[in-house]
């Protein structure tokens, strides 16, 4: 089974990637989002397309391209290398890209510019990682783009088309783009032994062979096919192309009545709610399939997860097993994760949303015991070099040491320490919400 690259890139390009994208371009989330949908499957069938390119090749595989990741925003200026990829796979067809992005998501264009550097990085990036950590030469990344042609037209939104990506055999990526509509449609291509059809009421003379009309997910009918060059008066396309309207619209319809769906005109583009949750909107499903419950701090009641962090110390603290341990010896392999905090991507002083309530009923039960000390661990997910989650597991630690003084309870934080990703469990492939848990922080009792 072929690699799915698109989910690599994904990866990298997170809800919160997304937000803090978007207020960096004065964009809406749902925008960036949307533009993001078209521009992640172009660029990636573009390298696709231009697999066997040397200049392709030689920016893609760059053990340097890995670095990307790290700072994906800051590359939305582009950079050298980033240049020569999109001008090797899009050549003189870049600005129809970009108009046509900004045209579908409603953002500028100046936006969709950035937006397409910065997605071409995180693509270059992630393929570059895979092609490091499994150790393939250039020869492999090429065949293992290529391999990724049959993927690319599925993955745009509802209401665009890709084309011409050298799936069929067709043309290259300068072909993929539209201009004027705001939408990506396809090229026709015709086949017949008779170019001036007759009218339908008179005999055929010679066979005529003719490709089936395609309908494109926008609802729209396209006939493959040179349009007859004269005596159309007559043509069976004439009445035939209504009718094949009608019926498609009568189906739909019936098929949303019965659906107990809305219903809705058949050339509707999704719109950007619908484009995230099926495309980029990775969300913390199993934390919010936990149950919350009430959980009695000796006759106070906190709110957490049933079996979460603060259940587990409250049991730990009301067991005595911490009072009884005769040195820190005893406590060190014992950690208690946070469960509901949770940092954003490459950030050491933002946490993503609901986050510090788990803090705040941390500093409670510390209020509660006030001879218990604890000691702060920091982590980081395996994107991003050493050196860098180093810091920035150091910064996350001290981050929570100082949320706990602003709460009053600093004097029984006796340490922090970071981890880096040294007990990282997800890939760097996997998704942003994925890697969050890697993310987390996790106390530990001292004496």
């Amino acid at each position: 089974m072929a690699l799915n690259i698109i989910e690599l890139i994904k990866g990298q390009l997170g809800p919160a990637l997304v937000s803090q994208t978007a207020t960096q371009l004065g964009e809406s989330e749902s925008a960036v989002s949307k533009a993001i949908s078209v521009l992640l499957p172009a660029v990636l069938g573009g390298m696709a397309d231009h697999a066997d390119q040397a200049v392709v090749m030689d920016s893609v595989t760059e053990p340097a391209s890995v670095n990307m990741l790290g700072n994906l925003q800051s590359l939305m200026s582009s950079n050298e290398n980033i240049s020569t990829v999109l001008a090797a796979i899009f050549g003189n067809n870049m600005n129809t890209v970009v108009d046509t992005t900004a045209s579908y998501s409603g953002i500028k264009e100046s936006s969709a510019q950035s937006l397409l550097a910065m997605v071409t990085a995180a693509a270059m990036g992630s393929v570059s990682r895979h092609a490091s950590d499994n150790n393939l030469d250039k020869t492999q990344v090429s065949e293992m783009l290529k391999e990724q042609k049959g993927m690319v037209t599925s993955l745009l939104p509802a209401g665009m088309s890709l084309v011409s990506l050298g799936m069929a055999g067709n043309t290259n990526t300068d072909d993929i783009l539209s201009t004027g509509t705001g939408s990506i449609t396809e090229s026709p291509s015709y086949t017949t032994t008779n170019t001036n059809i007759p009218p339908a009421a008179e005999p055929v003379s010679s066979p005529i062979t003719e490709s089936e009309p395609e309908v494109t997910r926008a609802g729209q009918t396209h006939v493959t096919g040179t349009p007859p060059a004269a005596n159309d008066g007559g043509s069976i396309w004439k009445w035939l192309l209504p009718l094949i309207l009608v019926l498609l619209a009568g189906y739909f319809l019936w098929k949303q009545c019965n659906d107990g769906t809305t219903t809705t005109a058949i050339n509707e583009q999704v719109d950007s709610t619908a484009t995230t949750d099926n495309t980029y909107a990775d969300t913390m499903t199993t934390a919010n399939e936990r149950t919350m419950s009430d959980i009695d701090l000796n006759g106070k009641m906190l709110r957490g997860y049933e079996g979460g962090m603060e259940s587990r110390i409250v049991e730990y603290l009301k067991s005595g097993a911490y009072q009884n341990a005769s040195s820190d010896e005893e406590l060190k392999n014992k950690w208690f994760e946070f469960d509901n905090v949770n940092f954003k991507m490459n950030e050491a002083t933002e946490l993503e949303s609901g986050s510090m309530a788990q803090i705040e009923n941390l500093a409670q039960i510390l209020k509660a015991y006030p001879d218990a000390k604890i000691k702060i661990g920091g982590y980081a997910d395996n994107t991003g070099g050493d050196a860098v989650n180093q810091e920035l597991s150091d910064k996350r630690a001290n981050f929570i040491k100082a949320e706990l003084e602003k709460l009053g309870v600093g004097n029984q934080v006796t340490g922090t320490e970071g981890y880096s990703n040294e007990f990282a469990k997800e890939p760097a492939s996997a998704s942003d919400a994925e890697r969050a848990t890697d993310r987390d922080m996790a106390i530990r009792f001292t004496k």
